[in-house]
């Protein structure tokens, strides 16, 4: 069995900040700050990690409060977040949708996703483009604050018998790659996202692309169990 765990925004899908927007808006609806989150500081990491920093930051509640607090951001930001997508989608990025559809032909391969979405977040993202039903587990970043816990939870809703050197992990992240070392995965960056080749490149990826536009090439790649450990990167 081979397993493909993808990440969301900058690898499947290049947003259009409805995320953000979502987020600012919840903060907005609920403590009547207008916060203005930089998109470096969403790169990479999870939901949760980025809520109770910014509740943290400005000091919106008291620390016995956080997790409930937490919870109502992420409700409010659901409801902000669909509204959002509605008015900006993002767009596919090039070679996805060709990609998953011929992993979805494969009949020893699983695809997940491994995201710092929340679990409802990543849905309404992925339904925008008829995606949602192509990925049924996976791991999220409603339950973590730490990307590499949101790889151990993903790989515990696999097969038992799974391998983790059957095991890629296809990001657009530092923190995907560092996540994919956590839990003995291989890794597949791409630079699609906010973080160029040459970034990437320094953090060790076992294959770096520009895109994922030559779906043959990154299909033989993905099924080949005797893939060299490191590559340079392609362009």
């Amino acid at each position: 069995m081979h397993v493909v765990l993808f990440d969301i925004d900058g690898t499947l899908l290049a947003g259009a900040g409805a995320g953000r927007n979502a987020l600012e808006d919840a903060f907005f609806a609920l403590y009547g700050k207008r916060l203005e989150i930089a998109p470096h500081r969403l790169s990479g990491r999870t939901d949760r990690g980025i809520t109770l920093e910014l509740l943290r930051e400005h000091r919106l509640v008291a620390p016995p409060l956080e997790e409930p607090a937490f919870h109502q951001v992420m409700d409010e930001y659901t409801i902000h977040l669909q509204k959002r997508l509605l008015q900006a989608p993002g767009t596919l990025l090039p070679g996805v949708s060709a990609l998953i559809d011929c992993l979805r032909t494969k009949p020893k391969v699983a695809m997940g996703l491994l995201t710092g979405n929340s679990k409802l977040g990543a849905w309404h993202k992925l339904a925008m483009f008829g995606l949602q039903e192509s990925f049924s587990f996976g791991g999220f970043g409603d339950s973590h604050e730490d990307r590499d816990d949101v790889a151990r939870e993903a790989l515990a809703s696999l097969d038992p018998a799974t391998e983790p050197k059957q095991v890629w992990v296809i990001g657009d992240t530092p923190l995907d790659i560092r996540c994919a070392r956590a839990i003995g995965a291989k890794v597949l960056a791409v630079a699609t996202g906010c973080h160029p080749m040459a970034e990437l490149a320094t953090h060790q990826p076992d294959l770096l692309l520009e895109n994922l536009a030559d779906t043959k090439a990154v299909v033989r790649a993905l099924l080949n169990s005797h893939f060299p450990s490191v590559l340079p990167a392609i362009g």
